[in-house]
């Protein structure tokens, strides 16, 4: 076999680096699609539908021994959306072409599957403007399928109710794809009615709102943003929260102070704002508390709001030195 001299090995190692973004990355394991572990939720749902029961107590045991033995029973759809949803499980779960297949199947099933349109939008649409339409007829779609008293009764409550999850799904993408059109105002209207729905946000949409509202100078929504989830101990928060200071007062007091708590926090989004460090081209697929992915994540969606704020990375870099 014929042994690299060290000048090959130098090359590969730098073409390493370059794929993943400066470091070798470890072998990870493959993601699985989240939405498709909803399906044994969906099931314990149709099995708890139609049976009463006495007391809490009660229905927690029966949860409860379901749980300890595995068994949950496989009740066959009782409507052509819950058999489109069905396939959609099956599309979430499956690889290439076959989503789409699914999905396209899904509809056939049923017109009413959101998250049917929520995956073409993803994996079939080719334009900005087909990306769009397969949002817009996802929300449709929930809409019909929800009713109109879903979101006049469990207002509050989104995302905990399975059902109203591919509503959720399309509607998220469809402000996402709204902003990225420069439709600013209407996106954001989207993000904020959403916090309203589902104030728990299990979709982490404030993340994506307080950057859109610091990066169009919204400045009263983003306080009043943080202070509805003023316990949040995000990096995003943390950041957020020294740039909002700054903008009001300038690099003294509470924005150093804020800024120190960030850097405790994460260290190294300095390292990305002052362009220290080279941005990664893909965002990353795990992200932990004060890791490195964060900084990355946050500083994608950030970057823009921090650039806008007159001096905000000079005085990043200075308080900072851009560790």
């Amino acid at each position: 076999m014929k042994r690299m001299s060290r000048k090959q090995k130098k090359q590969n190692k730098r073409k390493k680096r370059r794929k993943t973004g400066g470091k070798v990355s470890r072998d990870l394991p493959p993601l699985v699609d989240p939405r498709a572990a909803e399906k044994s939720m969906a099931q314990l749902g149709r099995i708890l539908k139609d049976r009463e029961f006495d007391s809490i107590e009660e229905a927690n045991a029966f949860l409860g021994g379901m749980t300890e033995s595995g068994d949950i029973p496989s009740l066959p759809p009782s409507s052509p959306l819950e058999r489109a949803q069905d396939i959609m499980y099956e599309a979430w779960d499956s690889r290439g072409d076959q989503r789409v297949a699914l999905a396209r199947q899904a509809l056939e099933t049923s017109e009413d599957c959101a998250d049917a349109y929520v995956l073409l939008a993803e994996d079939a649409a080719e334009t900005l403007e087909e990306i769009r339409d397969f949002y817009k007829r996802g929300v449709e779609a929930g809409e019909r399928a929800l009713g109109s008293e879903a979101f006049e009764e469990d207002t509050g409550h989104f995302w905990g109710i399975l059902e109203t999850r591919p509503y959720m799904r399309a509607r998220a993408g469809l402000a996402a794809i709204l902003w990225l059109q420069g439709e600013r105002r209407k996106a954001i209207e989207h993000y904020w009615d959403m916090l309203r729905l589902n104030p728990n946000d299990n979709q982490g949409i404030r993340d994506t709102l307080i950057n859109c509202l610091l990066e169009v100078g919204d400045d009263t929504g983003a306080r009043e943003l943080l202070g509805r989830y003023e316990d949040d101990i995000s990096g995003c928060w943390a950041y957020s929260r020294a740039l909002l200071a700054f903008r009001k007062d300038g690099p003294v007091g509470e924005a150093d102070t804020y800024l120190d708590e960030a850097v405790k926090h994460n260290r190294y989004v300095p390292l990305y704002l002052t362009a220290k460090r080279r941005m990664p081209k893909r965002p990353p697929q795990y992200i932990g508390f004060g890791d490195e992915n964060e900084a990355v994540a946050y500083v994608m969606d950030a970057m823009l709001a921090w650039a806008k704020t007159e001096g905000a990375i000079d005085w990043m870099r200075a308080r900072t030195g851009g560790r």
